[in-house]
């Protein structure tokens, strides 16, 4: 009985390596997709904000003068300006950084690093990624309760600053832990080789290399407070005021008063809803140029945060 050869082993092997190239051929097709409609995004995003924020500048570009910046709200639109919104602003922002930065920061480095792995910090973890997610609006509602009725503070700054701290605080942990996890289990493993305590090793290591993850976590969170309306206004922020919170720095000692944390306030986009809500074109004016500035504003936080990341990783190569 006469034997069939088998076939030869080249046949095999030029089929394999056609199927092999058909497969990276495709792969690549679908990444050239993929890219082109991240890009496709990324463009309507930008230039959706672009045509947005010139429109913006259009309408308030006559309004952009220096004595804008010096003068208070007025009910004449041409004299009006944003000098106690933008002074309020700036210091209920540093008020919400003071307390939810080292505070968020702090619990993020617990939970990833001290906490006990349990039902009880899967509770915590499972609340705080949810409390990311809350409408802006209960956390006024709550610091209305706790803050102005329960504790006394009043519709001062410090409140403003309280709540939109509360407001943020779930950010700035998720941020932390997340920019923890990233940090290479190695460098744990270093530290502890050479006999350095787990202090040692989150204040020497883990803290510098997560640090500039951090910062981005934070300045998304300072940028969504400084744009914030619901919750101000809940916990009585004044849409028309007309003098400035005391100074925070005084001639005398101890060169530092905190009067100014239970002033009275408002806040940029109080003063921008006021000016939308009347029927005269010029405070609309008004309106788009103070909301430039607070973009503009928001793009600052954001640039330094960008040049503070690029700075502590050039430290670290180093």
């Amino acid at each position: 009985m006469a034997m069939i050869p088998p076939k030869p082993a080249a046949t095999t092997v030029r089929g394999s390596t056609a199927d092999l190239r058909r497969l990276i051929a495709t792969a690549r097709r679908w990444d050239v997709i993929f890219i082109g409609l991240g890009l496709l995004a990324l463009g309507i995003g930008i230039l959706t904000f672009l045509a947005l924020f010139v429109d913006m500048l259009i309408d308030g570009w006559s309004r952009l003068r220096p004595e804008f910046f010096a003068q208070f709200p007025s009910r004449r639109a041409e004299q009006a300006g944003i000098l106690s919104a933008w002074v309020g602003s700036t210091l209920v922002m540093i008020v919400t950084a003071v307390v939810a930065v080292p505070l968020g920061v702090a619990a993020g480095i617990y939970l990833e690093e001290y906490a006990p792995k349990n039902w009880i910090t899967d509770v915590i973890e499972i609340n705080i990624t949810n409390l990311a997610g809350v409408p802006s609006i209960v956390y006024g509602l709550l610091a209305l309760g706790l803050f102005v009725y329960a504790f006394g503070l009043g519709q001062s700054v410090q409140t403003a600053g309280l709540t939109l701290a509360l407001l943020i605080l779930p950010i700035v942990i998720v941020a932390t832990r997340e920019a923890i996890r990233a940090i290479p289990a190695m460098i744990r493993e270093g530290a502890y080789a050479v006999g350095a305590t787990r202090w040692q090793t989150v204040r020497d290591h883990i803290v510098p290399y997560s640090m500039p993850g951090i910062l981005t976590g934070v300045i998304i969170g300072l940028s969504r407070a400084i744009g914030e309306t619901a919750p101000i206004i809940t916990i009585g922020a004044l849409t028309f005021i007309a003098f400035l919170p005391p100074a925070p720095v005084t001639a005398e000692f101890p060169y530092l008063s905190l009067e100014w944390l239970q002033a009275p306030f408002t806040v940029m986009p109080i003063q921008m809803f006021n000016w939308t809500s009347r029927p005269d074109e010029a405070f609309h004016a008004n309106a788009a140029a103070a909301g430039a500035i607070l973009v503009f504003m928001t793009l600052t936080m954001n640039g330094l945060a960008i040049w503070l990341r690029y700075r502590l990783r050039r430290n670290l190569k180093w």
